[in-house]
């Protein structure tokens, strides 16, 4: 039995007990039911995505809309809970995959069922009928790397952090930051990669280490929502706050102290609680036979003129223009 296979198993029992009687209550009413899935439940980033589903439901009473996600970032867990739904026979799933490719069987069974699938954040999943991103990763990794260049002095040492190796965005963001360091040869890269499972008490210790072990590193550079306070809390906690430069996702409710002690330079994000409501209006319009198409308004702010190309499978991929950089002067200004 292979590692995932086991985690599967340890998994399955809260998975399912998670969504068995939910959704079996949701199937029952006369309506569309829409399940959004998320990479974890109970952080910032996905509670706020939970207001949008809340939102787009009380906007479209002709569906049901609800959202579920695993209690730790575990893509076994989070397949597991796909599974159930899709054995309820929702009639749309959007998913946040924690590991796309994990997926890709169990959607592939979901659409040939002629349940409507519709991923973020996996913009290179083959069995989904459209992903939705907010904008495009290289142009995002790419604005968080200047951004961090530019407080660095473009020299000096900086390293990554990524949510998981398989997070297909995440490894985006970072690879495109690497390419855009290039244009400033005097930063050098060290220990790429750390994976922080959107844990910030484990991101936190492992930031530590590489402060120890590189005491002269300069910058940071994170993917997952929590990686900045991780972080941020280990370098105002050495006194480099100001001194060390972090640029990475996060959003500006929990970043604020930090962003005003210095510790993080500055955050990236979109509003994943837009994202959200994009995803379950991209689902409403395929349910209903709908098409859609380039320049297509979605009726969400970020999403009024989206670019709609071909995806690596037989869907589609739906880009907006929700991309938001913000530092100490202005995080007031998305308070969320």
């Amino acid at each position: 039995m292979g590692a995932l296979s086991k985690k599967l198993l340890l998994g399955s029992a809260m998975a399912v007990a998670l969504v068995a009687g939910s959704a079996g209550a949701l199937m029952a009413q006369n309506k569309p039911v829409i399940a959004t899935v998320v990479k974890i439940s109970g952080i910032p980033w996905f509670d706020r995505m939970e207001t949008g589903v809340k939102l787009f439901q009380k906007e479209n009473p002709d569906v049901v809309a609800t959202q579920y996600g695993p209690a730790t970032a575990d893509a076994a867990q989070q397949l597991q809970i796909v599974t159930d739904l899709v054995a309820k026979g929702v009639n749309g799933l959007a998913v946040v995959p924690m590991d796309p490719s994990v997926l890709e069987g169990t959607l592939k069974r979901a659409m040939d069922r002629g349940i409507i699938v519709v991923t973020h954040e996996a913009d290179n999943q083959k069995n989904t009928h459209a992903d939705v991103e907010a904008f495009d990763n290289a142009d995002y990794g790419k604005a968080l790397n200047e951004r961090l260049a530019q407080c660095m002095g473009g020299k000096g040492k900086w390293t990554t952090f990524v949510g998981s190796l398989g997070s297909r965005t995440h490894m985006q963001w970072v690879g495109a930051g690497e390419a855009n360091a290039k244009n400033h040869p005097d930063m050098v890269l060290v220990d790429a990669n750390n994976e922080s499972f959107d844990d910030a008490n484990a991101t936190y210790e492992k930031a530590k280490e590489i402060l120890r072990k590189h005491p002269d590193i300069k910058g940071f550079q994170t993917s997952a929502g929590n990686d900045v306070l991780g972080v941020g809390r280990a370098i105002d906690e050495a006194g480099l706050s100001g001194k060390v430069c972090l640029v990475g996702t996060g959003l500006p409710n929990p970043s604020a102290d930090l962003l005003e002690s210095g510790a993080i330079t500055a955050i990236g994000f979109w509003d994943p609680q837009k994202a959200g409501m994009a995803m379950n209006s991209v689902a409403k319009s395929l349910i209903a036979g709908k098409k859609i198409e380039d320049g297509a308004n979605l009726g969400v702010p970020g999403y009024e003129k989206v670019k709609v190309t071909k995806g690596p499978g037989e869907g589609v991929l739906i880009i907006g223009n929700g991309m938001v950089l913000a530092d100490k002067n202005n995080y007031k200004e998305y308070l969320f």
